[in-house]
């Protein structure tokens, strides 16, 4: 049975991703991940300028938004530099932002399954205390690079995906 599709965000689905990203804040700080997202990110404003650049995705099912997430097309400035090394330096898609409601299993590999489907080269991180994102990641085929290092000087764990390494 199908989870749900994936869709491109839209203005009216700002008020329910608000909540989801509330709400995954608070699953993070409750479940060992006090510190990823602490500090109101991502909030409405980056949200917007996700939708507007039209990298801001929903997974829906029944017309209820399951879970969301940004493919960002082109270079991330946070992973031009890693304590390890990438699989290639071949063009790549970022996953960013992932979240769900919580209400549905398999929404984390829904998105993942989703990105490959655009770009055969991906790259993601996260927290070294998100071990539910980790988990994820590695069950959907990306590995383990090293780790990178976000403008604010934090540190993540860094995976990548690519056709070429299956």
């Amino acid at each position: 049975m199908a989870i749900g599709k994936v869709r491109l965000a839209r203005y009216d689905d700002l008020d329910t991703l608000e909540v989801i990203y509330t709400r995954a804040r608070q699953f993070m700080h409750t479940h060992g991940n006090p510190f990823q997202w602490n500090d109101g990110h991502p909030n409405r404003n980056d949200l917007m300028q996700n939708l507007e650049e039209k990298e801001l995705y929903v997974v829906e099912s029944n017309m209820e938004i399951l879970g969301s997430f940004v493919l960002h097309f082109g270079t991330d400035p946070t992973y031009e530099k890693i304590d390890g090394a990438w699989l290639n330096e071949e063009p790549y898609a970022a996953i960013h932002k992932v979240a769900s409601t919580q209400t549905q299993r398999g929404v984390g590999s829904l998105i993942l399954s989703y990105c490959k489907t655009r770009c055969q080269n991906l790259k993601i991180d996260t927290h070294a205390d998100n071990l539910p994102m980790q988990r994820c990641i590695q069950k959907n085929g990306f590995l383990y690079t090293g780790t990178i290092f976000l403008q604010n000087g934090d540190p993540r764990h860094a995976y990548q995906f690519s056709d070429e390494n299956k």
